[in-house]
């Protein structure tokens, strides 16, 4: 039987032999808080006040949110004319701020705890290209500026790439991680939130040295999109992305599995929304899983789990039934 680690690894290879379904994030180790998110996204926590982060991105987290979420108003909005974008924010100097040994000794130590013949370390890069655009000026604005200011948006686009280059070659060179999460939506739950050609003009060509660089280290790209995107599944795939996280059922996820035939492997595949509610009984979170599990496994080069862009529910009652059915699962189809 292969060790939780190795049955991951050999699922997300295009001519892997993994010996069971893996168990949503099951054989990772999630480390979100290494020294460049720390210094980047400033402390978050529930009911915390209004709180900028180093981009001047307006952050709260309420009672009764999941997460901390952009405020981006009418007063808050950093970027308020994106032709002059350098007079409104710069690029947090990570460089000069998240490189000191000494930032590093508590991350590191975290991982050295780890059994890295058991688990595979996995590191966060939270607010990617896009997100980090309407982060700082908004859906519209940045989706009207696509068509109105190409020449300023290619610019910021590209000065949010080099940032996240930056960002990716620090925890690499200094903390060696399996995996790197990525989280940049570039979708809603039935469209793409623009055409794919306006992505491949701005976004793809940014992701271009940061995901080659990963690739190049040996570290597995897990890119995390929650949404609609499954026009751009070859796109990500010349991108080097090894896993697509996150993928809803709103994606024909059979259709890619047999287009990509293992060379993205696909996450996800469970709806949320049924499922990670307060009013979901025992009857609808085992009928959704096994919904999954008898509709995509077959494909194989697919990992169940929650669509969130890490492990697990709003709901913890959630994670053990999803979990629990997979293992039932696994018995029934493999005897393990």
């Amino acid at each position: 039987m292969l060790t939780t680690k190795q049955n991951f690894l050999e699922t997300i290879k295009p001519d892997g032999r993994p010996d069971r379904i893996v168990k949503q994030f099951e054989g990772t180790k999630f480390m979100p808080s290494d020294p460049v998110n720390a210094y980047v996204r400033s402390k978050r926590f529930k009911g915390m006040p209004p709180n900028k982060d180093r981009w001047g991105t307006t952050m709260i987290w309420r009672f009764g949110d999941v997460a901390a979420m952009p405020l981006v108003n009418d007063d808050t909005k950093v970027i308020r004319d994106v032709a002059r974008w350098r007079s409104y924010t710069q690029a947090p100097d990570i460089c000069s701020n998240c490189a000191a040994p000494e930032l590093w000794e508590p991350f590191l130590k975290q991982i050295e705890a780890a059994d890295r013949d058991e688990t595979l370390i996995m590191v966060l890069a939270a607010q990617g290209i896009f997100e980090r655009l309407h982060f700082l000026m908004g859906f519209e604005d940045t989706l009207v500026n696509f068509i109105t200011e190409p020449e300023a948006m290619h610019d910021l686009c590209a000065v949010i790439g080099e940032h996240r280059y930056e960002h990716f070659k620090l925890v690499v060179e200094h903390a060696k991680p399996d995996i790197f999460l990525v989280h940049d939506d570039w979708g809603q739950k039935n469209t793409m939130f623009m055409h794919p050609d306006l992505w491949r003009e701005f976004i793809k060509p940014n992701y271009v040295k940061q995901y080659q660089y990963l690739h190049d280290n040996g570290v597995i790209i897990m890119h995390h999109a929650d949404c609609y995107q499954e026009q751009i599944a070859e796109d990500m795939v010349d991108l080097h992305i090894d896993v697509w996280q996150g993928i809803i059922p709103q994606n024909d996820i059979v259709a890619i599995q047999k287009k990509l035939n293992g060379r993205m492997a696909l996450m996800g595949g469970l709806d949320a929304a049924v499922i990670d509610r307060p009013d979901a009984t025992e009857g609808d979170i085992r009928k959704e899983t096994r919904r999954t599990l008898d509709s995509y496994c077959p494909g194989g080069h697919f990992i169940p789990c929650i669509t969130y862009g890490g492990p697990g529910t709003i709901y913890p009652a959630g994670d053990e039934l999803i979990n629990d059915e997979i293992d039932r699962y696994n018995k029934e189809k493999f005897g393990i």
